[in-house]
């Protein structure tokens, strides 16, 4: 999946449910205790996925984005405690409604800083291929990321991916969370390798038999899902280049027979003209030829009509 796309998913997703707030009545309190911890599952998850790989890795490839980025990470930080706070809060405490009052208007701030200046520079930069590759690696961190708020763990690699996968697992065992976190380092290595072009690191996870089984299903999951997106975006390639092949043959032979057609004409004109005008010649002369001949038997007239006139005056 294309990483801006899941990221504009989950915007959608979120101002759902702020509207949904926002229209609560004063008491409804059930109902704002619900949603809002849906607002804290998908910030969780969805802070968490950009801090360990979309942040990272934009940083990394995109020229001019550590600012941005930087910023971003304290608007985080700053939701993050806002988003702790209402997760222990009731919603009967007077602070409740301000906090979420708060809280939304911090997060649509973000949220259009993000789509309208940071993810246009990361489009263009990166292009579909990439996206999509660093869109299956945070798909697949986010199946891990945490549901609840942590604001005091890091916010940046590694210890952030560590921190955010053990914080996504507590019910697990420890093999599996040492497992899923030398995973999620892994995938982000990768991301970033195949975004930058550079040679992808493959260092072998460590600890117990659990934990590496765990970490190398973490990252082949991943590579998987990349593969398949790579042997898509080929088939369709492919399935371009023979579409543009045939238009291409076809605009050939189009262009041909016009050539031939107007190579016909321009023959079949050229002989016409030559036979009008051996024909107009041939009229020309004709006509010269009566003329004179005209001009003479008028002469030879003219002539013998004076003669007999002369003679006509003299027997006179």
């Amino acid at each position: 999946m294309d990483a801006i796309t899941l990221l504009k998913d989950d915007h959608r997703t979120v101002e759902k449910l702020f509207k949904r707030l926002e229209k609560a009545g004063d008491h409804a309190y059930a109902e704002k205790r619900q949603i809002a911890d849906r607002i804290c599952e998908e910030l969780s998850k969805h802070a968490a996925i950009e801090e360990m790989l979309f942040y990272p890795v934009t940083r990394a490839t995109v020229p001019d984005t550590e600012d941005i980025v930087l910023e971003s990470l304290e608007e985080h930080h700053i939701v993050k405690w806002v988003l702790s706070e209402i997760d222990d809060l009731d919603p009967h405490d007077e602070r409740f409604d301000a906090k979420v009052t708060v809280l939304i208007e911090n997060v649509r701030h973000h949220v259009k800083e993000e789509e309208e200046e940071y993810f246009p520079q990361v489009r263009e930069e990166l292009g579909r291929k990439a996206l999509t590759e660093l869109g299956d690696a945070m798909v697949e961190a986010k199946k891990t990321a945490p549901t609840h708020p942590h604001p005091r763990s890091p916010d940046t690699p590694p210890g952030n991916v560590v921190a955010g996968t053990a914080a996504g697992v507590v019910d697990k065992v420890t093999d599996t969370v040492s497992g899923l976190a030398q995973g999620s380092v892994a995938v982000a290595q990768d991301v970033i390798a195949r975004v930058t072009g550079a040679k992808p690191k493959t260092k072998a996870p460590k600890g117990t038999t659990v934990a590496r089984s765990t970490a190398r299903k973490v990252r082949s999951g991943v590579e998987d899902a990349a593969d398949k997106a790579g042997k898509a975006t080929a088939k369709a390639k492919r399935t371009g280049k023979a579409t543009t092949t045939s238009a291409t043959n076809k605009a050939k032979a189009t262009a041909k027979a016009a050539k031939s057609g107007a190579k016909g004409t321009a023959t079949s004109a050229t002989k016409g003209a030559s036979r009008t005008a051996t024909a107009a010649k041939r009229s020309a002369k004709a006509t010269g030829t009566t003329a004179k001949r005209s001009a003479r038997t008028t002469k030879a007239t003219a002539k013998r009509a004076a003669t007999t006139t002369r003679k006509a005056a003299a027997s006179r």
